[in-house]
């Protein structure tokens, strides 16, 4: 991939996106703690059409700022196919998570955090602001979703 490559579509980034978010195991999850602290992970994820579901131990500062904080960004690891995720937080106990979730997730990475330890919870991200690009010439046009309802 070069600069001198035409810009994406709007359209053409959603549906790469969408096809990352199917295909990816592994994102990043960054997270601030109540005095700003910053934290970022990488986390395994599913995504299940409308949201993203993430599991880490409540004892962690991850887990814990996602509990806190109910918000979080997400991002892939590529720095030329930039996706940025801010999104709302809802946290689930290995008892509330919904039966797809965890199948799902399961299913993808082949891990039950529920079986490994009682202090692992589940998270489910919504997103609200999406925003994909590559190189400076994408900036323009690189948000996709705002307030929750996709742009594009």
């Amino acid at each position: 991939m070069k600069i001198t490559e035409p810009p994406r579509t709007p359209a053409q980034r959603k549906q790469e996106l969408l096809d990352r978010l199917e295909r990816e195991t592994d994102i990043w999850v960054a997270t601030a703690d109540r005095e700003g602290l910053p934290c970022l992970v990488a986390l395994w994820f599913v995504w299940d059409g409308e949201h993203l579901w993430l599991s880490t131990r409540l004892t962690n500062p991850t887990g814990r700022n996602l509990q806190e904080a109910g918000r979080a960004r997400l991002a892939f690891g590529d720095t030329r196919n930039v996706v940025l995720v801010d999104g709302q937080v809802e946290t689930y106990t290995r008892e509330e998570i919904p039966v797809a979730a965890a199948r799902a997730f399961r299913a993808k990475t082949g891990w039950d955090p529920g079986r490994d330890s009682a202090s692992y919870a589940y998270f489910r991200v919504r997103p609200v602001a999406v925003q994909a690009w590559r190189e400076e010439h994408e900036l323009p046009r690189r948000h996709l979703m705002r307030d929750g309802v996709w742009v594009v």
